[in-house]
């Protein structure tokens, strides 16, 4: 599991003086940064070198989160295919579970233009963070 913990600022708050939804995209990316580092590991991001793109996410938000406490994103790995995986990632705050959500990464080649499969040594780290599906999401 990659941990990453994001401290809450008066920007992020909605007209209800609670996190904005949308703000969990920004701070589930910024957990997902590490994992990156494993696919290229200075993080230069242009064509020859970036190799993952985002091909979809969702969100089940579960409680409010609340200026004033610090939020810990945890990464996890919850299915790894050929060229694709699955990541779930949670946002706790006061040793709550507040919102999860997963998404799909591809191993990408943009010169090319496509897909291509998953290198066994990247496959080998990404094993390290793989959970079951039973364990994600659970206080």
């Amino acid at each position: 599991m990659f941990r990453t913990t994001v401290t809450p600022k008066f920007g992020d708050l909605d007209g209800l003086r609670h996190i904005n939804n949308n703000t969990l995209g920004d701070w589930f990316e910024t957990g997902r940064n590490e994992l990156f580092r494993i696919f290229t590991p200075d993080l230069k991001v242009d064509y020859e070198h970036w190799k993952l793109i985002l091909v979809h996410n969702d969100y089940d938000y579960l409680k409010q989160i609340f200026l004033g406490q610090d939020v810990e994103i945890r990464t996890h790995i919850l299915k790894i295919g050929n060229s694709s995986f699955t990541l779930g990632q949670e946002a706790w705050q006061d040793g709550q579970l507040k919102v999860k959500g997963t998404c799909v990464l591809v191993h990408f080649d943009f010169m090319e233009q496509k897909s291509v499969p998953i290198p066994d040594n990247i496959r080998l780290q990404l094993e390290e963070h793989l959970i079951s599906a039973d364990e994600f999401g659970k206080e």
